[in-house]
């Protein structure tokens, strides 16, 4: 009973402190410290002049080494917090789970795009978007820079909020720090070009695995999350556009869902790219560049408006819907478990 009401305590406070706080870029970050593990054992493991079948088996042993490292020095951190004192630990593991969770500044940054192409600055919210995708944004005129901030909310919506929760609500600040782990992985090594397409191919294999119930919640929640946006701003965002009956549509984004979801080298991607392009009544994706090299991939969803600043906050808006309902969906779930061990 206890591990399940600490577990409820550390994920109120968390969610909670994500949404009022957001990440202090001044302050330490797990995060950090993970990808920094993750480029230092890259540097000592990776050889390119190894053969793909050497460089599968050192990725191999990168990802447990990964696991291990970050699982096994979070258990035993909160472990030891724990045994000195319960009000220590929750506090100790509740600011974890904050950290875990990316929701205000994902959000954030998002609007500083915005912010730059409404002051016709395109240099600015060029140089924005490019701390916020992984794309080249060199290229980008002010419409691509303004899909590649929607696409990156949709995307992140569920690798940046809903996943973490998911995972937070399953197996604590433990758990929810080996997905961190398993997701940072993907988004430094899991690339498929030459220098990483076998040694990252269990990082993106097991990002793929992690992500791909989570993905599926976070879909059906962003479709959920549009009736929402539809209730709270329909009258005054669509009230004086030529397109009004495109924004907020439940019932496009559930379509876009059925049909585009699997438009990705990913499984999981297009989840809910495809719902927020069905809700926003806009067509996301299609060719990018990634290291100077052009990478043709499909659209996802229909062109029936073209893309503006504006859908960078309709974005967000459906992000904070769909992971609020998440948020109380876990604590519901978890307060129904502690309930049953009473």
């Amino acid at each position: 009973m206890t591990i399940w009401l600490n577990r409820l305590i550390c994920l109120a406070a968390g969610f909670l402190l994500d949404m009022i706080l957001g990440d202090p870029y001044c302050l330490p970050h797990p995060v950090r410290w993970i990808g920094s593990l993750i480029a230092f054992l890259d540097g000592w493991l990776r050889r390119e002049s190894d053969s793909p079948a050497r460089q599968r088996r050192r990725g191999l042993l990168f990802v447990l080494l990964m696991l291990l490292i970050c699982g096994g020095g979070t258990f035993i951190g909160l472990y030891l917090l724990y045994h000195i004192h319960r009000a220590l630990g929750v506090i100790a593991e509740s600011v974890l789970c904050y950290q875990m969770l990316s929701m205000k500044c994902l959000k954030t940054e998002s609007v500083k795009v915005y912010r730059a192409l409404q002051a016709g600055d395109t240099e600015g919210a060029r140089s924005a978007v490019s701390m916020i995708v992984g794309r080249d944004t060199e290229r980008l005129d002010e419409a691509g820079i303004a899909r590649a901030a929607v696409e990156t909310v949709a995307e992140n919506t569920s690798d940046g909020v809903i996943a973490p929760l998911f995972y937070l609500a399953l197996g604590g600040g433990v758990l929810g720090v080996l997905y961190k782990t398993v997701n940072t992985m993907d988004s430094m090594v899991g690339y498929k070009n030459e220098r990483y397409l076998n040694f990252g191919r269990y990082a993106a294999k097991l990002d793929d695995i992690a992500n791909y119930i989570p993905s599926r919640i976070a879909g059906v929640l962003m479709i959920a999350g549009t009736g929402i946006c539809r209730a709270l701003y329909g009258r005054r965002e669509c009230g004086g556009t030529a397109y009004m009956s495109y924004l907020y549509n439940m019932r496009n984004a559930y379509r876009m869902f059925r049909r585009d979801r699997y438009c990705h080298a990913s499984p999981n991607s297009a989840q809910t790219e495809s719902v927020c392009a069905g809700a926003l009544g806009i067509r996301l994706a299609g060719d990018a560049w990634y290291f100077g090299k052009k990478t043709e991939k499909p659209y996802i969803g229909d062109d029936l408006r073209p893309v503006e600043p504006e859908d960078i906050r309709r974005a967000g808006r459906l992000l904070y819907a769909a992971s609020l309902l998440m948020w109380l969906g876990c604590m519901g779930a978890l307060a129904a478990v502690l309930g049953l061990s009473l």
